[in-house]
């Protein structure tokens, strides 16, 4: 039996899976995503013209299967039981087969004259039954057919999209990655992209269809006999209320499983990377005892999940068989009494008929209600798709901005305020200038607003008051990109990728040849370990540069800011987290990055900034000191009161103001 439009992958149970989300806008957010099918208008238009081909085959074929049994068999077997009953006279039983006036009068194919031969009626069904096999193959066509073209329009439409998003995220400034989880960001291109492929390769068309199946059989049975139609929809409301609290007490149960599920993986990932503490505390047996109820609690959340999607199936199953009873024995009893059914003659062909309409009837209801949660999911996937769409970046180019030229390095603060939060300012009225080719180092306490200072200077985030100047350049006024192309950046935590050595390095210059990509390692004196790799540069790294050590990785991050070149560039404590070795071999490296280039350092020990041009000291957004390290000392100001806090304890007594100690000052936050 062809079903028409339907399903989709995973069947109904899939939809009950996943928890609903109702959508707060669904015509503008349908408006919106009809606006990116434009461009396939004809696909649309000849996917609609399927699923009207569709629904009528659907209701076509069970009138023709009528129409087999009044215009052929019927007559056939009436004219042999008068045959074996003796010319001119009929049994009990043909007068009851030819009594009553069929109501399938119009038969697909010419009536046959009287007389004709059982031959004659053979070769007519015979006709009729190709026809409604070519009907069934067309309508099959025409199904896979409609599906194919959705998805074809609909993964162009998705791929625009998920384009669309991963190009935004890169616009987007830090501030919004700060206030929103890589994992809920990323949601946007994997979760709800895929319940929105759902929606237009499946869903849509699934309901689209079902509902024009259902107005085209409704208005067949009626044209037949509206009583009789009536009868025969009289269960259809079961179903729909039948599906409805099925449908909605498995979303519940599934809700609760999603729960379970996850605390069974915060429970298995907590054993896991906590596997040393367990077995030193001798914790095994408890922790397996923890996870076997947590384990407990998930199997009875799905038990009590699937006997709900179980009993839908059958449900609807036993309704359909009860709605098919109902027709045969109401249509049964009026043509055996031989009555009508308010005017209307009930025939067996007619019989044969609305069952066929009834199961086909029947068959859209349970889709559409079973298909109507996954449509509400993908509406509100799109919404939060397109909600992240319209984020606007907090640092944004200027309408008129222009490319900054090639710069010296010159960098001046004039009165710089900055905020996160309106209303809780960071920095409060920064004022310094760094000369090209100075180094210039920050300390001071963590959330002092040392990072934040660094983080304003390549438009990270914008000002709240007062400028930056580059060479002269506000810049808030030259294009973002074209400032942080001459700005390099070294910090703490190298990100590395996976992917080659030689393209790590070369990440901020794609177009860097394979010569100068191995001078600038040796520059960074990352040329050794490398050669030493199973395939040197063109070794595979693996996630975040695992199996690499912390000095290895920080190396390799010179090396990059090497290759770039920049003017200005930023050490955001490059070289805390190693051992005095690595750090020595980095601070040889940087020495000779640094040279002829303004830097900025960010440092926790001393080896980054003893020979700084100037070192300013942060303290609650301010700049409370600034100098040498030596002059600061001297002043035995807050500079003093860091170094003596913090170094007490591995400072030689005898060693002068100027001995080569500085005080330690953690990164945080600000």
């Amino acid at each position: 039996m062809n079903r028409g439009f339907g399903g989709g992958p995973g069947g109904p149970n899939a939809a009950l899976r996943s928890e609903t989300s109702k959508p707060k806008k669904t015509g503008a957010t349908l408006s919106r995503l009809g606006r990116y099918f434009a461009p396939y208008a004809w696909v649309l238009i000849l996917v609609l013209a399927l699923i009207f081909g569709n629904a009528y085959v659907n209701a076509r074929v069970p009138e023709l299967t009528g129409q087999s049994v009044d215009c052929y068999l019927t007559p056939t077997i009436t004219a042999r039981m008068a045959a074996s009953s003796g010319a001119g006279s009929t049994s009990a039983i043909a007068q009851m087969m030819g009594s009553g006036t069929s109501t399938q009068t119009n038969c697909w194919y010419d009536s046959l004259p009287a007389g004709s031969s059982s031959q004659d009626y053979i070769q007519g069904l015979g006709k009729l039954m190709l026809f409604v096999v070519l009907l069934s193959v067309g309508a099959t066509l025409m199904n896979a057919l409609g599906f194919y073209l959705m998805s074809w329009s609909g993964q162009r439409v998705l791929r625009t999209l998920r384009v669309q998003v991963f190009e935004h995220i890169h616009r987007l400034s830090l501030g919004y990655f700060a206030e929103h989880e890589a994992g809920a960001v990323m949601s946007r291109i994997v979760n709800d992209m895929e319940t929105l492929q759902q929606a237009v390769n499946f869903v849509l068309v699934s309901i689209v269809s079902g509902v024009v199946s259902l107005v085209w059989i409704a208005i067949k049975m009626f044209g037949y006999s509206p009583t009789y139609a009536l009868i025969s929809m009289a269960v259809t409301p079961l179903m729909v209320i039948a599906t409805i609290v099925l449908s909605r007490q498995a979303r519940k149960a599934f809700r609760v499983t999603r729960v379970e599920i996850g605390k069974v993986n915060a429970n298995l990932e907590e054993s896991i990377a906590g596997v040393r503490d367990v077995q030193a505390f001798g914790r095994e047996e408890t922790n397996i005892e923890a996870f076997k109820e947590s384990n407990a609690a998930n199997r009875d959340a799905n038990i009590k999940a699937v006997s709900y999607t179980a009993a839908l199936q059958p449900t609807l199953d036993a309704l359909g068989y009860l709605a098919i009873a109902i027709v045969t024995i109401v249509g049964g009893y009026f043509m055996l009494s031989e009555k009508t059914l308010f005017g209307t003659a009930i025939s067996i062909g007619l019989i044969i008929t609305f069952i066929g309409y009834v199961q086909r009837f029947n068959q859209p209801i349970s889709q559409i209600s079973q298909q109507w949660t996954n449509l509400q999911n993908a509406i509100a996937g799109a919404e939060r798709i397109f909600e992240l769409l319209d984020t606007q970046p907090d640092v944004q180019d200027a309408p008129n901005a222009q490319p900054i030229p090639e710069i010296a390095g010159r960098v001046e603060f004039q009165n710089v305020s900055a905020e996160y939060v309106k209303g809780e300012p960071v920095l409060k009225g920064v004022n310094f200038t760094a000369e090209p080719g100075q180094m210039v180092a920050i300390v001071g306490q963590t959330g002092a607003g040392k990072t934040t200072i660094i983080n304003l200077l390549p438009r990270f985030y914008d000002v709240t008051e007062g400028k930056i100047l580059v060479d002269g350049h506000n810049i808030a006024e030259v294009t973002a990109a074209s400032l942080r192309k001459q700005i390099g950046i070294v910090l703490q935590d190298t990100y590395l990728f996976s992917d080659t050595v030689l393209n790590n390095i070369r990440f901020g210059r794609p177009d860097a040849t394979e010569e100068e990509v191995i001078a600038a390692a040796r520059l960074a004196r990352a040329d050794e370990f490398i050669q030493r790799m199973p395939e040197g540069y063109q070794t595979v790294l693996g996630e975040h540069g695992a199996g690499l050590s912390q000095g290895q990785r920080q190396l390799l991050a010179i090396a990059r800011a090497a290759l770039a070149d920049p003017r200005i560039l930023i050490l955001d404590e490059a070289t805390s987290s190693v051992d005095t070795r690595t750090e020595r071999q980095i601070q040889s490296a940087l020495d000779t990055l640094l040279k002829g280039r303004t830097s900025f350092v960010i440092a926790h020990r001393l080896s980054t900034i003893r020979n700084a041009d100037q070192v300013l000291v942060v303290d609650e957004g301010k700049i409370v000191e600034r100098g040498t390290h030596s002059s600061l000392l001297e002043a035995k100001g807050a500079y003093y009161n860091l170094y003596m806090r913090q170094f007490r304890k591995d400072e030689q007594p005898e060693a002068p103001a100027g001995d080569g100690h500085l005080p330690a000052v953690s990164l945080g936050g600000a």
